[in-house]
């Protein structure tokens, strides 16, 4: 297979990358990025042919592409691989706005091409088994959930609302809002959401606490904020707790770690699973046979949905209904 990725604006290019490199059969067959000096090292870096125009990359035989742009322009690159004929793996968020998700699940749905959302967090060896418990029933009936993803303020493009359609809610909810929608195959009913800016010097929020009720009843906590300094061992985390009738699960998706402690201060070895390979994988395989995706866009917009129903909560002070 060959494999176009558009934009290194979004750091998990690389990790998308460097899986491409590791898979048989598959071939890295170039990078577009408007951004000449970016692209022209990533390609150099991965020893294929730079294109300072997406549309020039498309034009290419490619089966698939991988789009890592920032937020704001993932719509115009998904329409465009979309009528190009190319099967698509799309960062999260899927969008900046509902109405580009929309749009975009449209396009790919009549151009008869895979549209995946970038939810590498499913493909961690900790969520599989608490996925597998709770469909097992082992925890009985499911009855809350509390999660966090904190992390530390990208800066750059992420904290441009016009490019990233907001700060460390639509960064960090969608993770977590997924992967409680995939343990429990419901979806969420009622928002209610308390953000601020209080942790960096950005004009954009950068801490948020949301309490979310699904169609089962059960309702979750979700601190998503941007809390970690830039002296933590690492980026951030993805916790779960899981409260059943029968018992209670917790999950640390990145524990697979060894504390290393030098002159330097306190650093994570990671040693665990590479979630980013486990994705590009499980799209490839998709597109080659092409069965549905494990992870569709259906799936980013409903968790992007959750984000925009977080900020208009917070805006109102009061509890948002979804649609």
């Amino acid at each position: 297979m060959k494999v176009g990725i558009i934009s290194f604006a979004h750091g998990h290019a690389y990790s998308y990358a460097d899986a491409l490199t590791k898979i048989d059969g598959v071939q890295l067959a170039g990078i577009a990025d408007d951004d000449e000096n970016r692209g022209t090292k990533a390609a150099e870096r991965y020893q294929t042919q730079y294109f300072s125009r997406y549309q020039e990359l498309l034009e290419q035989d490619l089966d698939a592409v991988i789009i890592t742009s920032e937020n704001s322009k993932h719509r115009e690159h998904v329409v465009a691989a979309a009528k190009a004929g190319k099967h698509i793996l799309c960062e999260k968020p899927i969008a900046s706005k509902l109405e580009d998700a929309e749009a975009m699940i449209e396009v790919c749905k009549q151009n008869d091409v895979i549209l995946q959302t970038a939810f590498p967090v499913r493909f961690n060896s900790a969520i599989l088994r608490a996925k597998k418990m709770i469909e097992n029933g082992d925890l009985g009936q499911i009855l809350a959930i509390k999660g966090t993803n904190r992390g530390t303020n990208p800066g750059g493009w992420f904290v441009d609302p016009a490019l990233s359609g907001g700060g460390a809610v639509i960064d960090h909810t969608v993770h977590v809002v997924d992967i409680m929608r995939w343990f429990m195959g419901s979806e969420p009913r009622e928002v209610y959401a308390e953000i601020d800016n209080s942790i960096s010097p950005y004009n954009i929020d950068d801490c948020g606490i949301l309490t979310i009720e699904f169609d089962n009843d059960v309702f979750s906590t979700l601190d998503c904020s941007w809390s970690r300094n830039e002296t933590y061992p690492t980026w951030g985390d993805v916790t779960l707790e899981i409260i059943g009738s029968e018992g209670t699960l917790k999950v640390d998706a990145f524990a697979q770690k060894l504390d290393v402690y030098d002159m330097s201060g306190a650093n994570w070895n990671y040693w665990g699973d590479d979630m980013d390979f486990g994705l590009v994988s499980d799209f490839l395989n998709s597109a080659s046979t092409g069965k549905e995706p494990s992870i569709t866009g259906t799936d980013g917009l409903k968790a992007l949905e959750v984000a925009f129903a977080a900020y208009e909560s917070a805006e109102k002070k009061q509890p948002v209904k979804l649609k």
